[in-house]
């Protein structure tokens, strides 16, 4: 992993009218690197993977990018400057084919290296459905899709919102084995997910959130001992 910061993450605040999503947020994730936010529901993790892909401008703070503030920038512009993403629920182009889903990601949202489609699409088991519309996918693969849409972009940071889940235990475990692949080539992903057995298997350190707010940065195993994440986090008490 490289030692110098690829994404900077500095007093992050998100208000929605008296509503903070997001009260001072602050981290950092290098390149080569798989950080895990995890935390109840309502506690900003998606609100903060979409501040920093630029669904939502901040409201105090900073995103810094490769030494360069990106707050407030559009999400087709951070797209080509290396930021993408995926969604809880992906919203693909149903009519079209996934190969057709995969190269208007790679056409409009890339701005180096042209990827290799075929065997991006072979590498996350879509070759064989490459002719047929998104919409006979099941929602096992339109997540799969939509990785590979944005993977189609060539991202050396990659925000992953959701995407295990619906996935069975093969499939979980697939999934976890591609996105460690994708930080061992050097990529940073920050990874937002409710099943702890894939965060354990996939982060290299979690930030554990609650109320807008990061509680805890450590390991997973750190985090289930710490008393603050257990009562917050996981609603119990500290084993005597």
């Amino acid at each position: 992993m490289s030692p110098e910061p690829l994404l900077e993450v500095r007093g992050l605040v998100k208000r929605f009218g008296g509503f903070r999503a997001l009260d001072g947020v602050s981290f950092h994730l290098a390149s080569g690197e798989v950080l895990g936010l995890v935390g109840p529901n309502g506690s900003g993790k998606t609100t903060c993977i979409n501040v920093i892909s630029g669904l939502y401008a901040p409201d105090g703070g900073a995103v810094v990018f490769e030494g360069r503030s990106i707050g407030g920038t559009r999400s087709h512009l951070l797209a080509r400057g290396g930021i993408n993403r995926t969604f809880q629920s992906p919203k693909p182009f149903l009519s079209l084919s996934v190969r057709e889903n995969v190269e208007i990601a790679a056409t409009y949202g890339n701005t180096g290296e042209p990827v290799d489609l075929p065997t991006l699409l072979a590498s996350l088991e879509l070759d064989r459905h490459a002719e047929h519309p998104a919409g006979d996918l099941n929602s096992a693969q339109q997540k799969t899709l939509d990785l590979a849409r944005a993977l189609a972009t060539r991202p050396r940071l990659l925000l992953v919102d959701e995407l295990a889940a619906g996935l069975n235990p093969a499939e979980l475990g697939r999934m976890a084995d591609r996105l460690r692949g994708l930080a061992d080539d050097g990529m940073a992903l920050l990874v937002v997910e409710h099943l702890m057995g894939f965060i354990d298997k996939v982060t290299d350190r979690v930030i554990v959130m609650n109320a807008g707010r990061e509680i805890f940065e450590g390991t997973l195993g750190e985090a289930t001992r710490d008393p603050t994440v257990v009562q917050v986090f996981l609603g119990g008490h500290v084993p005597a």
